[in-house]
Parts: structure tokens; sequence; C-alpha cells
């Protein structure tokens, strides 16, 4: 497996693809075990993916926490030291976002093109859901929470009166959390490191906040969002757009997963990366 020491954990990644080099940092809770992920998409036909198991996530390692959103920018400039990416485009999507606004805040010089899709800049512009607020709930309610707040057109009214596909979802969500699931001896140990991990990155993700320092980066960047997201609802997408120069904005068809809702978005999103 790629497993490589980054700072003071080891990182597992993987690339795939041929084409301009694509750094791809995913959102909470992500592993690369999960179906369907970005090496199952579109991206691969046309740029060399890079993407990883964020710090205490998937099959990287768990160090002791708290964790900052500077050690996620510091961990990703790092994995791009090691596998000899000196610059490159980068893609967030969601908390990989907010990850790639520290990356590019911090080290501008690594970035060629940003895209940051369904995120928020936090502070003055506004946070994402906070999802740290639904940790505790049983697994049933958490799924029916998330669905709601990911697609803002599913309230009650609409749960109520399509049974069948409400539980489409809830299958849907539930199938790709246990997609990522080890399947040997250590499977215990490892699902433990993974309600740690996760439960540290949502705290490091409740203090997010790059909102006053947006206006310093000077690279092209494309915001895109789903119109029905209630994680990283429209209003924090104007924000981001008023904070970054000349960052263009556009919006999809879909929620909080309008990647997979809104067919047109990849094309969007590649034909930005691959503009001159």
């Amino acid at each position: 497996m790629p497993v490589v020491r980054v700072r003071d954990i080891d990182l597992y990644y993987e690339i795939h693809g041929t084409g301009p080099r694509l750094f791809f940092i995913g959102g909470s809770g992500g592993d690369l075990r999960q179906r369907p992920g970005v090496f199952d998409g579109p991206l691969v036909e046309q740029f060399q993916v890079l993407s990883y198991d964020q710090r205490g996530l998937g099959r990287s390692s768990t160090p002791p926490g708290p964790y900052t959103m500077q050690d996620y920018a510091e961990d990703a400039a790092a994995l791009l030291d090691t596998v000899g990416w000196d610059h490159c485009l980068v893609m967030g999507v969601s908390f990989g976002g907010m990850v790639a606004q520290e990356l590019v805040i911090r080290f501008p010089d690594r970035v060629q093109r940003l895209v940051l899709a369904c995120t928020s800049s936090g502070g003055s512009g506004g946070g994402s859901f906070p999802l740290h607020e639904l940790q505790d709930l049983a697994e049933e309610e958490r799924l029916l929470q998330m669905i709601g707040i990911s697609d803002t057109r599913i309230d009650d009214a609409w749960k109520n009166a399509n049974p069948d596909a409400l539980a489409s979802l809830i299958n849907f969500a539930r199938r790709r959390s246990e997609s990522k699931t080890s399947t040997d001896d250590d499977a215990g140990d490892e699902a433990a490191d993974a309600s740690t991990g996760q439960r540290l990155q949502l705290e490091a993700r409740a203090g997010h906040d790059s909102y006053d320092r947006l206006a310093g980066i000077a690279l092209p960047v494309y915001i895109c969002a789903g119109k029905f997201d209630g994680i990283a609802p429209p209003d924090n997408q104007h924000e981001l757009a008023k904070a970054i120069p000349n960052a263009r904005l556009d919006f999809f068809d879909g929620g909080h997963m309008f990647l997979i809702q809104d067919k047109t978005s990849f094309r969007k999103i590649a034909a930005f990366l691959l503009e001159n």
C-alpha cells in the first residue's frame, strides 16, 4: 500500500489517471475506500489525480489531538513534497475546501489553480453546518438529519411523501460508510481510530476561519456549489466569491452532493482547471 511518513504521521495516498497534476482533498470523514469516490469519477480521464486519507481517517494513522486546520494544510504540503509535486492544480471538497484554503494561503506557490466545492470560509463569511453537533445521535437519526441538511428540498413533507426514495437515500449513505470497513484482524482498532479521527476532524472544522485572509489569494479560483446545500449554504458561497479577488462562482442543480447530482459540474470544473 502507498503509505508515506509525513511530518508526525503515516499518510495513505493513491495516484490514478493521466494528464495535468490535480491534488484532490476530500471532505469530512473521507476515506478512499468509500464508493463512489474520486477515482471512480471523470477526473481521472483528464488528470493525474492524487488523493489521500487525511490524518485520523481511513488508512492513515491517528496521532493524538487536538488537530488544527494548520495541521491539515501542512500535511497536504508535506505530501506534495513527498510525491515530488512542486506545484499542481488543487480541488477541495467540503472540509477539503477548508484545507485547500489554508494550503493556498500558507503555500501559495504550490497551487496553480484552485477549485473550492461546497465549502465555507468560516468567520465573517459564514461557517458550514456544525456537524459535530450530530455526532452523538443514533445512526438512523443522524443519517436522517444529514440527508435533510445535505439537500434542503428534502424536508419533512418530502420524507413523508417519498418513503421509498428516502429509504434508498439512507441505504446509499449507509453503504458508503460500510464500504470503508476493514475486514482484517485489526478492524476493531481501526474503527476506534476512525471514530477518534472523525471527532478530532470535526472539532478542527468547527474552528475554521480563513475569511480575513482570503483577499491575499492571487491565483484563479472557481467556487462551485449546490443550489440546495444546507451544509455549505449559498450565502457562504457568495461571501467566498466576494472575499477572493476575481473568483468565479457557479451554482449547480443539487445539494451538498451536487457533484453526483448534476452531471454538468465535472465538465465545468475540468474546463476551468484546463484553462491556460
